[in-house]
């Protein structure tokens, strides 16, 4: 069993838990991922980790309430405890030799991609962070972000908060411009990840994409979270959880990556609809 150390609601959708797990906080880097789960009879989910304490031992995890499982998760308070915490689990994120960098990070992957840009930054990298969001309401990790960029440029999609466009507006610019990156490091949802690719392509800037795709086992076995990569001319299939997460932005067949994700949607609505109906029943 794993306490719940701390819990902080980020937007009405998002919450940030920080786990007591020390053997997971001594071993994990920016990149990897743990699966948990909430109860005995629970579900496997990933997380990535969003941040650790080593000397606390805790990790820090950020997640959406999206299905049934976060949704349980989401009702656990301060004190109580989870089932499982499982990881490392995937590779962390190359970084050695990264001199200039740009984080571009979409909603809940801003989580994702934050403990990268903290490590850069430590590093003594240049850290440019172009972070998007739908809507003032969710933004989240701002303060974060500019304590380690260099350059914070944050969007939203309707103009509530600071810039108004997607993420990829300011990337193109900088490009345009004649900014060189070693490399472009891209988290968040699948069609931002595609065009954010699309718009380095023509100045040939390394993109790394960070692939979250359906998991179960996080070992390679179950195969649910193949991806189809296109390398020299051939098509290859890799596991997201002992490849990745990371993957060349260029290699991935981001359409296929966006029907596999949506083969489980109406399933995923039902058991979260069917989990809220039992939660507030229970609670009467």
């Amino acid at each position: 069993m794993y306490r719940i150390v701390r819990k902080k609601e980020l937007n009405p959708t998002v919450t940030q838990m920080e786990i007591e797990a020390p053997l997971v906080a001594r071993k994990a880097r920016p990149g990897q991922f743990i699966i948990l789960r909430v109860t005995d009879e629970g579900e496997r989910i990933p997380l990535t980790v969003a941040g650790t304490d080593p000397k606390e031992g805790t990790v820090k995890i950020i997640f959406q309430i999206v299905g049934a499982t976060t949704f349980l998760l989401n009702t656990k308070k301060e004190g109580e405890y989870i089932q499982d915490f499982v990881g490392p689990l995937g590779q962390a994120t190359e970084l050695e030799g990264l001199k200039k960098v740009c984080i571009v990070g979409g909603g809940v992957g801003c989580a994702i991609a934050l403990p990268i840009a903290q490590a850069l930054h430590d590093m003594g990298a240049e850290v440019t962070s172009i972070i998007g969001f739908r809507t003032k309401d969710l933004l989240i990790l701002e303060d974060d972000f500019r304590s380690c960029s260099d350059r914070l440029i944050v969007m939203t999609d309707d103009g509530s908060y600071a810039r108004q466009g997607n993420v990829t507006v300011p990337l193109k610019e900088m490009l345009e411009n004649g900014e060189t990156f070693d490399t472009v490091i891209t988290i968040g949802p699948l069609i931002m990840m595609k065009f954010v690719v699309l718009t380095c392509k023509p100045f040939e800037v390394p993109v790394i994409a960070s692939m979250n795709p359906i998991m179960i086992d996080g070992t390679g076995m179950c195969g649910g979270c193949r991806l189809t990569l296109s390398r020299n001319g051939e098509k290859i299939t890799k596991f997201a959880c002992v490849d990745g997460p990371d993957f060349n932005g260029y290699e991935i067949d981001f359409d296929e990556a966006m029907s596999r994700g949506r083969m489980y949607m109406d399933y995923e609505r039902h058991a979260y609809e069917k989990t809220c109906n039992l939660f507030a029943q229970e609670r009467r």
